[in-house]
């Protein structure tokens, strides 16, 4: 059910309009004052375009485009002029928002960031991309896990970046957390196009969540992004799709939370995110409650090592010309973070 787009919404509804936004390329401050313009522009369109609008999803480097300069001139940090503006838009316009920002960090790589804004101009998520695109993206792998939060109309909201909605876990995190609406904002271009829609699907139905899912649009120059905004039902169907590739059309759908809230309790069959950790509570009481999976002990046990990892070609980002890394995990470059 989508409510024809969000016209017609009922009292539980939550309306989402996610934002095939025209790709840009930043690569001063002046670009980047005025792409943050055409972002405020883009919060009173669509707000005023369709009234019943809880929030509106713009995509990953939404902000920056997708040169993956790392010039500190251009990052952005939560107290900059950037998310200050995104603030008051979302407060004049009275709607919640979904940002995308390349994040400054001293002693390391900048962090590729997203922030949800609640209709009054708070901050209410922060988000650190916990998994970079490699070897193509330079950024530092996020360090403070998933957030969950009450959204809109107290739906349980979270965010996940582009790459991030690859991992099966990540989704199921999310869900596990309580998540009934998981956004997943990207930048992606048209070879993953396949591959896009039927994790979009798969986090959905896996979980029994609502997933909204939007990439940049159109062309750089250089660059191709595919748009692709789709809103997923917790039964894996689509409820909305962008296919036509319209750079700054804005695909909305009403879902409902409630629904999804439903389903965890009264589903037997399929019911995945409960059953993954009570196996066969048909053949003994509770179900299995172990952990059967060996990549999970070892991740956990810091371990992680795959039959053919002596063979594994890419581990850096030299081949994208990166170089290679000196510092590990957590580590920060003090000679970097003082000049």
């Amino acid at each position: 059910m989508s409510g024809l787009g969000g016209l017609n919404k009922s009292p539980n509804g939550v309306v989402l309009g996610m934002v095939q936004l025209q790709l840009t390329h930043v690569s001063n401050e002046i670009e980047l004052a005025t792409q943050t313009q055409v972002i405020v522009d883009m919060v009173r369109k669509a707000k005023h375009n369709l009234p019943a609008m809880d929030l509106v999803v713009f995509p990953e480097y939404a902000l920056h485009g997708l040169s993956m300069d790392i010039n500190p001139q251009i990052m952005c940090s939560l107290d900059g002029p950037e998310v200050a503006a995104f603030k008051k838009a979302c407060a004049d316009n009275e709607i919640w928002g979904c940002f995308s920002i390349m994040e400054l960090n001293p002693g390391g790589m900048p962090y590729n960031s997203g922030i949800v804004i609640d209709d009054k101009g708070e901050l209410k998520l922060y988000y650190r991309k916990m998994h970079p695109w490699v070897p193509v993206e330079p950024w530092e792998p996020g360090d403070q896990g998933i957030p969950v939060i009450d959204g809109p109309k107290g739906c349980k909201l979270a965010l996940i970046i582009c790459h991030d909605g690859m991992f099966p876990e990540m989704a199921r995190e999310c869900a596990y957390k309580g998540a009934e609406v998981m956004i997943r904002t990207a930048g992606y271009t048209a070879p993953i196009r396949e591959s896009w829609k039927f994790t979009n699907q798969s986090n959905a139905f896996c979980n029994l969540m609502l997933t909204a899912n939007v990439c940049m649009c159109g062309t750089d120059g250089t660059f191709d992004s595919m748009g692709e905004g789709m809103i997923v039902n917790f039964d894996g169907t689509i409820i909305a799709h962008g296919t036509t590739g319209r750079p700054n059309e804005i695909i909305s759908a009403e879902v409902r939370p409630d629904l999804v809230r439903e389903a965890r309790i009264h589903w037997g069959v399929e019911n995945n995110i409960y059953q993954f950790g009570h196996r066969g509570y048909v053949a003994v009481k509770g179900g299995a409650q172990d952990c059967p999976y060996t990549y999970m002990t070892d991740l956990a046990a810091g371990q992680y090592r795959l039959p053919w990892e002596d063979d594994v070609i890419h581990t850096d980002g030299t081949s994208c010309g990166f170089d290679t890394p000196k510092r590990s995990f957590g580590e920060k470059d003090l000679s970097d973070a003082a000049e």
